[in-house]
């Protein structure tokens, strides 16, 4: 090699690699990714639009409302000092608060042995979570009259712990349909080491099985937490009085015979969902996980 060909080499070495061209799978990666983060996002879009437009109900006055539209012509901050005026907020996000985790434990400690029965009771616990099911799929107003007659007899009327009794039992079916897969994953050999080290069959259930099943069990407390939260027939049928009374029951008392306050009852509305909201998104990792977990196999 000649010496005037040696600056031209040099200068070969020190140039940057020119840039592989994109293969198409990685090209079809990316456009399926962006395809994908747009569609999540119009969904979001969608989910979240009643409640902007709740929000924008809080701001505007009654003629504002009733003229359509869904943006306010004009912010009427008015509505939010009205609605704390009118009632005692913070006595009826309580009492829906008391009534949820009252209802939870309740539904947990029947459903939990429930979904272990029907787990391990071969075709007669089948049979059984078949028939629990079903009873869910009646319409609720048909258990009225009867429950009604129940909670009088028990003296348990316009009760907080009355509400907390009906909506725990009606949320049981949903509870064991839940955890009866998370049972189902927990192998009978571990149980069997357990009774052969002096266990019973219920201890083996609280010391063995439901720590294996805990995802499964957080997973279905905060669902059975959230249709307790949002329960307005039973709410509205067992507690005609205000000591009781949830939330639910407030925001129907907002539409007078007359008149119906739309921009206070949107700011209740508000009020209520933004702490369950914030749970949700606080345990949004635990609940997914326990949901995903009890459906892989």
């Amino acid at each position: 090699m000649t010496t005037t060909e040696l600056p031209a080499v040099r200068e070969m070495e020190k140039a940057p690699p020119s840039p592989e061209p994109s293969s198409p799978r990685r090209t079809t990666a990316r456009r399926r990714a962006s395809g994908l983060t747009a569609l999540l996002a119009i969904v979001a879009l969608a989910a979240a639009v009643p409640v902007l437009y709740v929000a924008s109900l809080s701001v505007r006055s009654r003629d504002d409302v009733l003229n359509g539209g869904l943006l306010p012509s004009h912010l009427f901050w008015q509505n939010w000092p009205d609605a704390f005026r009118a009632v005692d907020l913070g006595h009826y996000i309580a009492n829906s608060w008391a009534v949820a985790a009252g209802s939870v434990v309740l539904t947990l400690l029947v459903a939990v042995p429930g979904a272990y029965f029907t787990a391990r009771a071969g075709r007669r616990g089948a049979k059984l979570a078949t028939l629990v099911l079903s009873s869910y799929c009646a319409p609720p107003v048909v258990a009225v009259l009867p429950l009604f007659f129940l909670l009088r007899n028990l003296d348990l009327n316009n009760t907080v712990a009355g509400l907390a009794l009906v909506d725990g039992l009606a949320n049981v079916p949903v509870a064991i349909w839940l955890l009866d897969g998370f049972v189902r994953k927990v192998p009978q050999e571990i149980e069997e080491a357990a009774w052969l080290d002096g266990l019973g069959t219920w201890a083996s259930l609280r010391r063995v099985v439901l720590p294996l099943i805990s995802p499964g069990v957080a997973a279905a407390a905060l669902i059975c937490f959230f249709l307790s939260y949002n329960e307005f027939l039973f709410a509205l049928s067992f507690a005609q009085d205000s000591s009781a009374q949830t939330l639910p029951v407030l925001l129907s008392l907002f539409q007078g015979d007359k008149n119906v306050e739309f921009g206070q009852q949107a700011v209740v509305s508000l009020i209520g969902i933004a702490p369950v909201y914030v749970l949700a998104v606080a345990a949004q990792r635990r609940l997914v996980a326990g949901l995903s977990s009890g459906a892989l196999k």
